[in-house]
């Protein structure tokens, strides 16, 4: 159904006029040929006819004037009064108007998801609780359940914590609890008493976001609680490689939602929100660099929801353990010289792989050890550490066996281990 009814511009004369127009302008009479005396023995009728037909000319003109100006009127009008129009009640100019500002659905969106972001401090072990020797970031109420408020945040916003804050939007402090955290995923859980927080965050559905969407960050950018920063979706999947110990060496990967809106150091752990107001990201990271400007990324909801809720549900996020820790053959920040090639004694064609720095857990007791080069896990090439984890986490559980093939001294050898839980 349109916006309009069938009828709202109507060119039809109306019935009452038909028989009027349909008798003055008759000059052959039905049935048969006019007679002369019928056609010229009354001027007077014929004025009449001639000053009908002016008036009927007069009036089609007028008609079409008006509906060319009105449909002309209807074309340039802006593309917001539809809305306008569909929500709108009634009302006066004023508040159409408002409802037809582009800019007005940012600031309802901003409204609606603005008192379920906290910011949060982080007293560092060993710290002062003076805000000076703290952390901070920013953190999402997602849930509310027995008294008690739950806030999801980043594992690197906590980390290393001895005590931690909240703070709402209205300046309120309290005291909060880690639930539980994944330094993978780097998504954290924390809860604290209900009373005096803001409401529960509407979760969205991140696989439908599209590029160029309007977004929002909001956050605790270098302790400016309650910040706002608006942008678009640069990119929907983006893979960046990450360190998970910060060591250098990439050893995962993160799928995460790129925007341009503005995220800085505190807006770790706050919203990324659509238009609707509904939180579809968490933002974790930007690229921060001379000359670089506009990148930064946020992970995706539906990713963060299901480490959420392993979080609260085990206060961990259990995934299969090999018990190995490793360096890349052919890292290229931290590239083997010649001689510790050499103490490797590998065949010349085993040019990928890693290599076994310490080895505990299942695959200390399987016989694994120092220097032993990984490289298939059940006949599938393992090229890095990247490989090695992606392979644990995506193909394996816990309980399963994996088959590893490794060489040592030269020789290319199989084993066997079953995968455990991580040990705390």
């Amino acid at each position: 159904m349109g916006l309009f009814g069938d009828d709202f511009y109507s060119t039809k004369v109306s019935r009452r006029a038909e028989p009027e127009q349909k008798g003055k302008l008759q000059i052959i009479r039905p049935g048969g040929r006019a007679r002369g005396r019928d056609r010229w023995s009354n001027p007077r009728r014929s004025r009449s006819g001639i000053s009908s037909t002016v008036k009927v000319a007069v009036i089609s003109s007028v008609i079409s004037s008006i509906v060319t100006v009105t449909l002309f009127s209807f074309i340039m009008q802006p593309t917001s009064l539809p809305l306008a129009n569909a929500t709108g009640n009634g009302g006066g100019g004023g508040q159409t108007s408002q409802i037809a500002d582009p800019y007005d659905r940012i600031i309802q969106a901003a409204a609606h998801v603005r008192p379920s972001v906290v910011s949060i401090v982080n007293h560092k072990t060993g710290s002062s609780l003076s805000m000076e020797d703290s952390a901070l970031g920013s953190g999402v109420i997602f849930k509310k359940e027995d008294g008690k408020a739950y806030i999801m945040t980043n594992h690197h916003v906590v980390e290393g914590a001895s005590d931690l804050e909240i703070v709402t939007v209205d300046g309120e402090t309290h005291k909060a609890k880690l639930v539980g955290k994944d330094r993978v995923s780097d998504i954290a859980v924390l809860s604290a008493e209900d009373k005096g927080l803001g409401a529960v965050a509407e979760i969205g559905d991140s696989s439908k976001l599209q590029r160029g969407q309007t977004v929002l960050a909001i956050g605790n950018p270098l302790g400016l609680g309650g910040t706002l920063t608006s942008g678009i979706v640069s990119y929907t999947d983006r893979i960046l490689p990450v360190s998970i110990n910060q060591d250098g060496v990439y050893d995962w990967e993160q799928n995460v939602i790129q925007t341009d809106a503005a995220i800085n150091e505190g807006n770790s752990g706050g919203a990324l929100v659509d238009l609707n107001g509904k939180v579809v990201g968490i933002n974790t990271m930007k690229i921060s660099d001379t000359g670089v400007e506009g990148l930064g990324f946020a992970i995706p909801m539906n990713e963060v929801m299901r480490t959420v809720d392993s979080l609260l549900l085990n206060g961990k996020v259990s995934r299969p353990y090999l018990g190995v820790y490793t360096v890349d053959l052919s890292n290229p920040y931290a590239p083997l010289d010649d001689e510790q090639r050499k103490d490797l004694k590998l065949p010349s064609h085993v040019d990928s792989g890693v290599v076994v720095l310490e080895a505990s857990g299942p695959a200390s007791e399987a016989g694994m050890k120092l220097n032993d080069v990984i490289t298939e896990f059940d006949g599938q090439k393992i090229t890095s550490t990247l490989d090695l984890r992606k392979y644990l986490y995506d193909e394996k559980k816990i309980g399963d066996t994996i088959e590893v093939t490794f060489y040592r001294d030269g020789k290319a050898e199989k084993v066997s281990v079953k995968l455990t839980d991580k040990p705390e």
